[in-house]
């Protein structure tokens, strides 16, 4: 029996910069409807601001570098401009 078990990148803390949302010119934006629930981008996050229960994005930390963009398989997430 295989007992991978997966555990993200990094922890989501907050540092001494506060809250860092106000940094980034794009956004994730989670498509539900493509979303196969594989993870990766959970995994992935470099800053830890995706739930692994429903991929919920935490943006007032999300900094918008879009790897969990990139490493989606069936491209469920799209960067979209900050208004």
């Amino acid at each position: 029996m295989n007992d991978f078990c997966m555990y993200p990148l990094s922890w989501p803390v907050r540092g001494a910069g506060g809250e860092t949302g106000t940094w980034r010119t794009r956004r994730p934006v989670l498509l539900p409807e493509k979303c196969t629930g594989c993870l990766l981008c959970w995994l992935y996050c470099p800053e830890g601001v995706i739930a692994k229960a429903d991929r919920a994005i935490d943006l007032n930390y999300c900094k918008g570098c879009g790897i969990c963009a990139r490493e989606c398989p069936v491209h469920a997430i799209e960067m979209v401009k900050e208004d």
